[in-house]
């Protein structure tokens, strides 16, 4: 718009001016400058309320550490798709822990007791102690499970879906079936996710009975 103006003042100033005609090259120098520095309201608006919202979660955050009272004895619990990881922090005041959740946006803080909070951080990926010991394999009730040492020893640290053994042993080659029975390691995060995926082909069709 505010080029638009501007072609039709610079038109009007080339032919000359008639009378009245200064008067309207003043009001289109006007709404020239008006337009090109105009801020839409809602430009303004977005950071405002983006800010607002960002403000009222932080608040929610620190509250578990307010809500604990100062000094707070702050523990680390690290939460892996496999395995867990706890460190005691130390003692600290309020505002130091609430310091630590500001430099840390993805953790969040979970009461642990009067004068306690732990602060939790959730990993995408296998915990060093899972990488040393995890090992797929298929539990006593036939389903795909992930254990601590081999299967025969009935550690289970997670469970998946159930699976349909007998296709399973028909349709597989022998050699990868008895893998899998006696347990098959994973030391990383795309050896898990490619097990998930690979054997999901054979879980056993949901009851529709189940509720």
């Amino acid at each position: 718009m505010g080029f638009s103006l501007w072609k039709e003042l610079r038109r009007r100033l080339r032919r000359g001016m008639r009378p009245g005609g200064l008067r309207l090259a003043v009001w289109l120098a006007a709404a020239v400058c008006a337009a090109m520095t105009a801020v839409p309201e809602t430009a303004e608006a977005a950071p405002q309320a983006l800010n607002q919202k960002h403000d009222e979660t932080d608040d929610r955050r620190y509250e578990t550490v307010r809500a604990a009272g100062s000094p707070v004895d702050v523990t680390l619990r690290r939460s892996f798709v496999c395995g867990e990881e706890t460190r005691r922090l130390g003692r600290m005041t309020a505002e130091q822990a609430i310091e630590l959740l500001r430099r840390h946006p993805g953790w969040r803080a979970v009461a642990a007791g009067s004068g306690a909070v732990i602060m939790e951080e959730r990993i995408n990926d296998l915990s060093p102690a899972c990488k040393e010991s995890a090992v797929f394999g298929i539990d006593a009730d036939g389903r795909l499970s992930l254990f601590d040492g081999p299967p025969e020893r009935s550690k289970v640290l997670r469970t998946f879906y159930q699976l349909d053994v007998r296709h399973l042993e028909t349709s597989l080659p022998k050699e990868r079936f008895e893998a899998l029975v006696r347990g098959i390691r994973v030391s990383d995060f795309d050896e898990y996710n490619s097990i998930v995926s690979s054997f999901s082909e054979f879980a056993a069709p949901a009851n529709p009975g189940a509720s």
